[in-house]
């Protein structure tokens, strides 16, 4: 059991660092699920802004 202790108190060097902290990373994430959801959300209510090119032909009889 000693052996094990000195080879983790050997180990303790940080082997890979980060480019920049974590929570640059966490800020960078957040911004681009809100510009993706700003996205999103500006794609509400396309089908229903041009009532008057559809409505015409998707009323007409004959046509499912």
């Amino acid at each position: 059991m000693k052996l094990v202790n000195d080879v983790v108190i050997a180990s303790g060097e940080v082997v890979n660092e980060l480019m920049w902290p974590p929570l640059v990373f966490g800020l960078v994430f957040f911004g681009g699920f809100v510009f993706l959801g700003l996205v999103t959300f500006s794609y509400r209510n396309v089908a229903n802004r041009h009532r008057s090119k559809t409505s015409s032909s998707a009323h007409a009889p004959g046509h499912h």
